[in-house]
């Protein structure tokens, strides 16, 4: 961050008294600026034996598949979040909700959280961020088409819980460390 946000000046990188990492600090008015990981809620819809994924229709990773999921609004809990991004996705709501995977991703600054739930009455559609929406059962899968790693292993541990019918949360690092 190169100049403040609150009064325009000029930042320089600095550790701050009490402080042990490196952060923007105003020169001016000595506001200091933290940056902190961003939060990406999401959901894990079935409907009978299969999953809800959609088709991106924006970058990163445009066209490839995924679950419904986006960042985490100011306002909204993390369950909010991930029930808003199924409708705005997907034209869907969940129902019988519940935490079911969480990823940090320290890389890039982010924490995925994704949950698990039933895709009320089976129905969706293609929100403006898709391409598509389709249910998949296990086999249909597009495992070479999926938009993000994190994506791919909630899809492997429901379908290795499944078989057990024991849905435990699971807690991941996807990638190295920054």
């Amino acid at each position: 961050m190169a100049y403040c946000l609150r009064c325009g000046q000029a930042t320089t990188l600095t550790i701050p008294p009490g402080d042990q990492r490196l952060r923007a600090v105003c020169s001016n008015c000595h506001h200091i600026h933290y940056e902190n990981p961003k939060v990406i809620c999401g959901a894990l819809a079935v409907w009978q034996d299969k999953v809800l994924l959609c088709r991106r229709a924006i970058e990163p990773r445009y066209g490839l598949w995924t679950l419904p999921a986006g960042f985490m609004e100011l306002g909204e809990t993390m369950q909010d979040g991930a029930e808003r991004e199924m409708h705005e996705e997907a034209e869907a709501h969940l129902s019988k909700a519940q935490l079911y995977c969480m990823y940090d991703i320290p890389r890039i600054g982010q924490i995925y959280v994704l949950f698990l739930g039933e895709l009320t009455d089976g129905v969706f559609g293609a929100g403006e961020e898709s391409l598509e929406c389709a249910l998949f059962a296990e086999d249909e899968i597009p495992w070479e088409h999926l938009a993000f790693r994190s994506i791919k292993y909630t899809l492997r541990h429901y379908f290795k819980d499944r078989k057990t019918g024991h849905f435990p949360q699971h807690l991941d690092m996807v990638g190295p460390r920054s």
